[in-house]
């Protein structure tokens, strides 16, 4: 394959691996009225299945695979990962119980931890500086399309399953409509970590911390010194950075965990209804946002502003906040669509530039730790708090499951102004850690 076309084509299947991840991520959003009703669990357990399950072990995974992604091969890293959370996927459509299912999804979230580290070290080596944006934000179009398709293929499935009885498989026995689809969701991706084998492990470029050890694949002690002393260096900037984007995906993923739900609760659509409707929206405007942020992002780099990013980022949080407000509290259904579709746009402009943000600021040899350190830190947070934080508002504040779309106010309310204040206050912190380090590697 032309050297002109193998960069692209590493995008094109890292991009189809990170659709699958969320394709199996986020397909239990839509299935939460039948598993509520056949295990008997609240919106608080529910919460912990969709958020916490998943990102402790997702986050806890993901540091130590980070730093595997620094020495080793990151395609077969990914390709191992890609193998896990499929057949932990599907491994979700056989539980019989909360926790069997709790388990199966930490299991997806081990596997998945395995995918940005290393896919994001690729990018930073397969594209130049002034592209980094655009190609991180391509890379990031898999989360609404992945999302949008589980949502949309979801929907349709629960709708047209919903009235058959239990089917019985060999080995398996009597599964719920729920439970396919788990299955249906999970195993064909297992063909995407075939096709990642084909993709070429690309030359790791400006190196600055090479080392005789880290260079031979040694015990990468002087990594790990290296890895402290750039978070001492850099605490300033990586502290507005990761608390401004752990608030912001709180306020991303509390709300639209529970998006599904809201429509049906609220508004009285079917699962089929809504999965249709945000498919669809998540396509079409997550797709768009991720790609016009990470362009406006590559256009004020290349204008000087070195911190084009992380001001995209803030434009994001400034804009999506009111509009996740203003879809909950509107009355008609068809207003709250077209707000969720501003909402979906507008949240979706940070997607590829936040972590394009840390490349640029960060030495070649630590970007997958440091990329892993990221999600740590932010879906911990994000991830693991966003989904709990409206049940648990809806469960004990309001007591009310019918009060959901004021428990969506209430963390939107508070948690978006706060990220952006996090955001611009680390602006100036931002821009002495990419002057430094752009000096280091020139020098």
């Amino acid at each position: 394959m032309a050297g002109t076309q193998r960069p692209w084509f590493a995008l094109a299947v890292l991009m189809m691996a990170y659709t699958v991840s969320f394709v199996d991520r986020t397909v239990l959003s839509l299935l939460i009225p039948p598993i509520q009703h056949d295990l008997g669990i609240s919106d608080t357990r529910i919460s912990l299945l969709a958020g916490f399950a998943f990102a402790i072990f997702y986050t806890l995974m993901g540091i130590p695979l980070g730093r595997i992604a620094d020495r080793y091969n990151r395609r077969n890293l990914i390709a191992v990962g890609i193998t896990l959370w499929c057949l932990m996927t599907a491994a979700c459509g056989l539980a019989r119980s909360f926790w069997q299912l709790f388990a199966a999804r930490v299991g997806v979230g081990v596997g998945e931890a395995a995918l940005s580290p290393a896919a994001y070290s690729m990018i930073s080596d397969l594209f130049p500086r002034n592209q980094l944006g655009r190609a991180i934000a391509a890379y990031s179009v898999g989360l609404p399309i992945g999302s949008g398709l589980a949502l949309l293929i979801g929907g349709l499935v629960v709708d047209a399953v919903a009235g058959l009885p239990p089917v019985t498989l060999p080995g398996a026995g009597t599964l719920q409509p729920w439970q396919l689809a788990f299955l249906l969701t999970g195993l064909p991706g297992l063909l995407v970590a075939l096709l990642v084998l084909l993709v070429r492990e690309p030359v790791r470029r400006d190196r600055t911390l090479v080392t005789p050890a880290s260079a031979a694949g040694g015990t990468g002690t002087a990594q790990e010194a290296s890895l402290l002393a750039h978070l001492r260096a850099n605490r300033r900037v990586l502290q507005h950075h990761f608390g401004g984007l752990s608030l912001l995906v709180i306020v991303v993923f509390g709300s639209t965990t529970w998006i599904p739900t809201f429509f049906i609760r609220s508004h009285g659509w079917s699962a089929g209804e809504v999965g249709t409707a945000y498919g669809v929206i998540f396509m079409i405007f997550g797709t768009s946002g991720l790609l016009v942020g990470g362009q406006l992002a590559d256009r004020w780099w290349r204008r000087g502003r070195t911190d084009a990013h992380l001001r995209v980022v803030l434009w994001s949080v400034s804009t999506m906040t009111p509009c996740f407000v203003l879809m909950a509290l509107v009355s008609s259904a068809e207003a709250a669509l077209v707000l969720l579709a501003a909402a979906t746009f507008t949240s979706s402009l940070h997607g590829g530039v936040a972590g394009a943000a840390l490349q640029l600021i960060t030495p070649n040899e630590l970007r997958g730790q440091m990329t892993a350190l990221y999600f740590f830190v932010v879906n911990l947070v994000g991830l693991g708090l966003g989904p709990t934080l409206v049940a648990l508002v809806t469960d004990y504040g309001f007591g009310d499951p019918q009060a959901l779309a004021y428990s969506i106010v209430v963390l939107a309310g508070v948690a978006g102004p706060l990220s952006a204040l996090v955001v611009v206050t680390g602006l100036v912190h931002y821009r002495a850690s990419a002057d430094r380090l752009a000096r280091s590697t020139a020098g």
